[in-house]
């Protein structure tokens, strides 16, 4: 499988997610919810992830999935020990630990990151900010297919 994960615009200094994965300051991504939620579970060491900047339609760096840590029913304590331990990866902003300060956890690390010839990106009205597809022919303009959750649901 391969993942297309969108990036927020901004960091701590204003700084682009998206450019803080290129420059090396970003190895992990995080994604949490209330319960589990998109991609916890569902993405595995070895697969590729596709980076897209939120707002554009262009998918622009690529990376190789390195290794996952999922979590389930934290507590308040495990939740801030998980980012804390993992800071030096994630390089969160104060803000950004308190949207991902939630009781189910994915964190991602990545590896291999390269700038790639921006692809454009079908964006369908139903799609979430990080997509499980079979290729990435599936998602572009001009190959595209119609997005569904099968590839998605627990």
């Amino acid at each position: 499988m391969v993942h297309v994960v969108y990036c927020d615009n901004t960091g701590k200094t204003g700084e682009k997610v998206l450019d803080k994965i290129v420059d090396g300051k970003k190895t992990m991504v995080v994604r949490g919810a209330a319960g589990r939620k998109i991609p916890h579970s569902r993405v595995f060491p070895g697969e590729r992830l596709y980076f897209m900047q939120k707002g554009t339609a262009l998918i622009t760096a690529m990376a190789i999935v390195k290794d996952v840590q999922n979590y389930v029913k934290l507590t308040e304590d495990e939740i801030s020990q998980a980012l804390e331990e993992n800071q030096g990866k994630l390089n969160l902003s104060d803000k950004q630990k308190t949207r991902w300060h939630k009781k189910c956890l994915c964190l991602v690390e990545f590896e291999e990151v390269q700038k790639i010839t921006p692809l454009a990106f079908d964006h369908q009205g139903n799609m979430d900010d990080w997509l499980i597809i079979e290729k990435i022919e599936d998602v572009l303009v001009g190959t595209s297919i119609p997005y569904n959750y099968e590839k998605s649901k627990f």
